[in-house]
């Protein structure tokens, strides 16, 4: 029996340790310094919101860890020592491991600019940044946002839900339209304005001024915009510090094989912070969102007990919300025309619909967009996994529909479309 040791207990981490527990008895202990549960990290702005509550966020009873013997330690890694097999806390305790799993996730991207030091300039990502964001935002009438991630929309629906008017500053000429394709993003731009956002569009901060608060920030175009809060959401960056004089080999992330093992036999990385040194055809070497961590936690697991599994991604697939559009995304969609590719695009704007069917130009079907629409992953995946068609798809398209039951059906309307 080995004692396996886990860095972050976030949705890599915690699928790890689940999956390692399935299929051994070998000692797990599972470190965070954010909390001592798991959590979504989803739903936090469901807590600002008022819908939910913090315990609500946290799929397993308190019971679950110790059924399961799975320890859990709340403290804060300092250094980690491969020669020595061993970690430091920042308590002084230092914890002994025979393999480790680096689980560290992200942090936020941060911005160079003077002024972010400033009371009432953060960004958001972990619970105690949610922490910060309530006490940062008592009695605020004005608030900026930068940044056209999905971040940035999920603060800017959060303040919008309290009644603060909302300024978000996307240096984009249209929103996220450096992975949306023109269509799509002149939707999700259109639905952003609808819902009372003021977007400034083709625009930087240039400035951040303020005496001891933030007070307002100055545009490239020299425009002033007041507010008492900002919110930096430029992206975020793996979290790596740790790794300083480990002698682990990093590049942006953690460099990982196909097995997810660092350069140290008995360390590997997943999630967030592990970078592939050679990804898969059509993938990135780091891919920051919660299926590919949970996919990564999955793999590792093998791989500790035994079980040789190499990390195959599979098809990519994300999804997200922007205020009240749902959006998903399967395979290859290109964000501007590309050689060999074409698409079939049907939009309802009324009723703030869309999907897109990417084909080759043997017309097999490569990705897929929908918004304001749902769509059976499971479909969708095995749509393009075993080359159906274009034809084929518009002919299916009940199969792929998720939708609720008595929302208005969508397919007649597409396929109409393609007939005229």
């Amino acid at each position: 029996m080995s004692r396996i040791v886990i860095i972050g207990n976030g949705i890599a981490g915690i699928t790890a340790a689940r999956h390692i527990r399935k299929d051994s008895d070998h000692e797990i202990i599972v470190i965070s310094s954010e909390s001592k549960y798991f959590f979504s990290r989803t739903a936090l702005m469901y807590i600002y919101m008022g819908h939910m509550k913090f315990e609500h966020t946290q799929p397993y009873e308190d019971w679950f860890w110790r059924k399961n013997k799975i320890e859990l330690v709340q403290g804060h890694v300092t250094k980690i020592l491969p020669n020595n097999n061993q970690l430091e806390l920042q308590s002084g305790d230092i914890i002994k491991y025979d393999k480790l799993i680096l689980a560290l996730g992200s942090k936020p991207r941060p911005m160079p600019i003077d002024g972010t030091q400033l009371a009432g300039v953060q960004s958001l990502y972990s619970k105690q940044d949610l922490e910060l964001m309530e006490d940062n935002t008592t009695e605020v009438k004005e608030a900026v946002v930068i940044g056209g991630g999905l971040i940035g929309v999920e603060m800017a629906e959060m303040l919008h839900s309290r009644g603060v008017h909302v300024t978000m500053v996307v240096r984009e000429n249209n929103f996220w339209n450096i992975v949306l394709p023109e269509e799509e993003s002149f939707m999700v731009t259109r639905h952003i304005i609808s819902r009372g956002i003021d977007l400034k569009l083709g625009r930087t901060v240039e400035k951040i001024a303020g005496k001891n608060r933030v007070e307002q920030v100055v545009l490239d175009d020299g425009s002033i915009i007041p507010c008492q809060f900002l919110g930096i959401t430029i992206g975020v960056v793996p979290n790596i510090s740790v790794l300083q004089d480990s002698g682990i080999e990093v590049n942006r992330g953690i460099l990982v094989d196909e097995y997810l093992q660092t350069s140290h036999k008995d360390i590997y990385a997943i999630g967030d912070n592990a970078e592939l040194r050679n990804p898969p055809a059509g993938r990135r070497a780091l891919e920051p969102v919660w299926y590919a961590g949970r996919m990564m936690g999955e793999a590792v697991a093998n791989n500790i007990c035994n079980k040789a599994r190499v990390y195959e991604p599979g098809i990519w697939f994300n999804s997200a919300k922007f205020f009240d559009l749902e959006y998903q995304t399967y395979g290859t969609v290109p964000n501007a025309p590309q050689e060999g590719l074409e698409s079939f695009y049907w939009e309802d704007q009324k009723s703030e619909r869309a999907i897109r069917l990417v084909h080759n130009t043997e017309k097999v079907l490569v990705g897929m967009n929908s918004l304001g629409l749902r769509l059976s992953h499971e479909v969708c995946e095995a749509w393009i996994r075993e080359g159906k068609t274009l034809d084929y798809a518009l002919a299916h398209l009940d199969q792929v529909n998720f939708d609720p039951e008595l929302y208005r059906k969508f397919e007649k309307d597409v396929y109409a479309s393609k007939t005229r």
